[in-house]
């Protein structure tokens, strides 16, 4: 959960059996009922189901405030509460927390972190238990380029250090550190999600004995794989699996009515968002040599392939990291929307879909476009927006945004 004080959502999610040429799956996928489970589905409850449309068509004017100004690469944001903010900084593989407007460092002891082109000290999650047990998820590469993996770490209680607890998952591909995801998202039901990066091999999306190009799902206590899973009865890696034929995730999202969302780089044509279903095919698959003149989405490959819900067509703007808007009155016709950061095109891309996950808009406010290459965004306790650019130099900002 981005932020400590996040509202439960309820987890829904569709499915469907997928093919993958050579690497298809030994089992077909179990038929899963929208909450990911092979239960049956429970009755259906005379409460309202989770508001996700606007309240208002009023656009919010966007207050937005200088929270830090001395960070370097910021690639992911978490509200811990009494206005502290933990920040991975991707290039100086450090965890910096900023109190009160004042950066600082927290050690992770014993760390090996590797950083070498897109791939450093990425993927930020916060437990929803933090303000007891202190425990925080991050994903980095490893051991001089062995891998990208995702630790488990326990802050003290000073916030002076952080001690690893455990290695959940390890073993995603590597190159030259291009294309290295990699996001983290705790889902409602306490599910930990991944979404990685094909480390620009053209074998990786499509293959499921590969951890690259997909997301996954786990449990964040033990790092076995979740239940529910299309492949979890499987062996390897294909136990973690909810998706593939990815290419390069930089975005995990949840909405309102508990969907899991994706935000990834194209080549250099269509950048996407995706909605997420069980076992789902999402189309990416380079020839060879990592030849990227093919489709982010390629209909022609056998089995389905999922169209992406929104596409910035040709060429690219080179989207982050994002959330889903509160749906508050003083959000206007933002509620609801997911909030897109782009480093290309220097702007904050609000994106809103209707109850069927189709785009009804598409804004960027002119508030967001004087602060260069924004990486991602993520939610405060109570509702504003937290940006991050990615303009380097040891001048990048971490940026509150509050509707008026």
């Amino acid at each position: 959960m981005r932020a400590v004080a996040a509202l439960v959502l309820t987890l829904g999610l569709g499915s469907t059996a997928a093919c993958a040429g050579d690497s298809s799956p030994a089992t077909t996928p179990p038929p899963l009922n929208p909450s990911g489970s092979t239960s049956p589905s429970p009755s259906a409850s005379s409460s309202a189901p989770p508001a996700v449309l606007p309240t208002s068509d009023r656009v919010p004017r966007l207050d937005v405030e200088v929270v830090n100004d001395e960070l370097d690469h910021p690639w992911d944001v978490a509200d811990i509460g009494e206005d502290r903010f933990l920040i991975t900084e991707r290039e100086r593989a450090v965890l910096a927390l900023v109190e009160n407007g004042e950066r600082r460092e927290i050690p992770l002891v014993d760390n090996d972190i590797w950083v070498s082109g897109e791939t450093g000290l990425m993927g930020l999650e916060i437990d929803p238990d933090f303000a007891e047990n202190r425990r925080i998820y991050t994903c980095q590469g490893w051991n001089d380029g062995q891998d990208v993996r995702v630790i488990s770490w326990t802050l003290d209680a000073g916030l002076t250090e952080a001690t690893q607890e455990r290695t959940l998952i390890d073993g995603f591909p590597t190159s030259s550190g291009r294309h290295g995801g990699c996001r983290l998202l705790i889902s409602s039901d306490g599910a930990l999600w991944v979404g990685t990066g094909d480390a620009a091999n053209e074998e990786n999306p499509r293959n499921l004995d590969s951890l690259g190009a997909k997301t996954l799902r786990l449990d964040p206590e033990t790092g076995k794989p979740w239940p529910g899973n299309p492949w979890a009865g499987d062996e390897g890696a294909r136990r973690f699996i909810t998706s593939f034929g990815h290419r390069n995730v930089q975005g995990l999202a949840q909405r309102a009515d508990g969907t899991i969302w994706s935000i990834e780089h194209g080549t250099d044509r269509d950048d996407e968002v995706n909605e997420i279903t069980l076992g789902g095919d999402y189309g990416y698959n380079p020839g060879p040599g990592y030849d990227e003149s093919v489709p982010m989405t390629d209909q022609g490959l056998p089995g389905k392939q999922i169209e992406a819900a929104w596409t910035s067509g040709n060429p690219t703007v080179a989207t982050g990291g994002g959330t889903f808007v509160p749906v508050q009155e003083r959000w206007g016709a933002f509620g609801g929307a997911l909030a897109v950061a782009v480093l290309k095109d220097q702007e904050l891309l609000m994106l809103s879909f209707d109850e069927a996950g189709e785009l009804t808009d598409d804004r960027a406010p002119a508030a967001l476009k004087d602060y260069g290459r924004l990486r991602t965004v993520s939610l405060a306790a109570d509702g504003d927006l937290l940006v991050t650019t990615d303009n380097g130099g040891g001048e990048d900002v971490l940026l509150r945004v509050t509707p008026r």
